[in-house]
């Protein structure tokens, strides 16, 4: 199972960016796709996480409202992350994970596949 997160760049305060995750690979089958971030020096933290059988989704409280993760059907392949009214705090490392079940865990060692990363910096 393969995932690439694309998407990250340099934004404004108060800007909107949408991530995109693709999952290629062996089949999942009951799966969960989660995004997670690490800021410089801090560790990895949960951000939202979808269902892909039924797109049930949860989220990070703090970050509840700002964010939203999305896929466009369950035939697809691509998860995504819109965030909107971004704040310099959202400064970070985006990562895509993916886990086989349906249970919305929100802790790093849960997931088993991970993607590389993408980068989104937000400017005061």
């Amino acid at each position: 199972v393969q995932l690439q997160a694309s998407g990250g760049g340099l934004v404004q305060a108060g800007d909107s960016l949408i991530l995109s995750c693709s999952l290629s690979g062996r089949a999942l089958h009951n799966y969960v796709m989660a995004w997670f971030r690490q800021a410089p020096g801090k560790e990895r933290e949960f951000v939202a996480a979808i269902t892909w059988k039924n797109a049930r989704k949860s989220y990070e409280d703090s970050m509840r409202g700002r964010f939203t993760v999305s896929r466009e059907n369950a035939a697809a392949n691509t998860m995504y992350l819109q965030m909107s009214s971004l704040k310099p705090e959202d400064t970070a490392t985006y990562y895509c994970a993916a886990r086989e079940g349906s249970v919305h865990y929100t802790g790093v060692k849960s997931y088993i596949y991970w993607g590389q990363g993408t980068l989104v910096t937000v400017s005061s």
